[in-house]
């Protein structure tokens, strides 16, 4: 039980480490430093293997916890432990506190994670109708020449390039 304790307080200390990374990108990607924001992934990288670890690790502890108690690995959830842990309050109580301090994190990281998605969002479609208008800009006037059902034949004058659509 103790290497569950270890392994899910690890854990939530790489999460915490990763929101505080969350919470630095927030004013990169609104000043649009590039340079930053790619160093900042580059480490949220490294905190995402650390998790991935972690995770696998705690996967394996589980496991063992499952065995000695004949319990169904898939069916021993954190919660169902702690109903189990009801005799040892001490243990009961570490997986309680470490839980809830999970839970707070990532709803935490969540949040933020979300907040910059849509200000990265927001980022590329500023670009798009940039890039929209400086091709505009660029697009030579047509002449005014007209047939005899008064349609518009004229040609453009000087280079035309197509249109830029970040979609593709």
């Amino acid at each position: 039980m103790e290497n569950l304790i270890d392994v899910l307080n690890r854990e939530c200390e790489t999460y915490e480490g990763l929101l505080e990374l969350s919470r630095k990108k927030t004013p990169v990607i609104i000043t649009g430093n590039l340079e930053e924001l790619s160093r900042i992934t580059d480490e949220e990288q490294e905190y995402a293997s650390r998790l991935q670890n972690l995770d696998k690790t705690r996967a394996e502890v589980t496991a063992d916890i499952a065995n000695v108690l004949n319990r169904d690995v898939e069916a021993l959830k954190l919660t169902k432990l702690i109903e189990i842990l009801a005799a040892r309050p001490s243990e009961q109580s570490a997986l309680i506190d470490v839980r809830d301090r999970l839970q707070k994190v990532v709803h935490a990281l969540r949040q933020v994670n979300e907040q910059n998605s849509e200000l990265l969002k927001d980022s590329i479609e500023m670009v798009q109708i940039e890039m929209n208008l400086l091709q505009s800009f660029k697009a030579a006037p047509e002449t005014a020449n007209y047939s005899r059902g008064a349609y518009a034949t004229g040609d453009t004058m000087g280079v035309t390039r197509g249109n830029f659509d970040a979609k593709q």
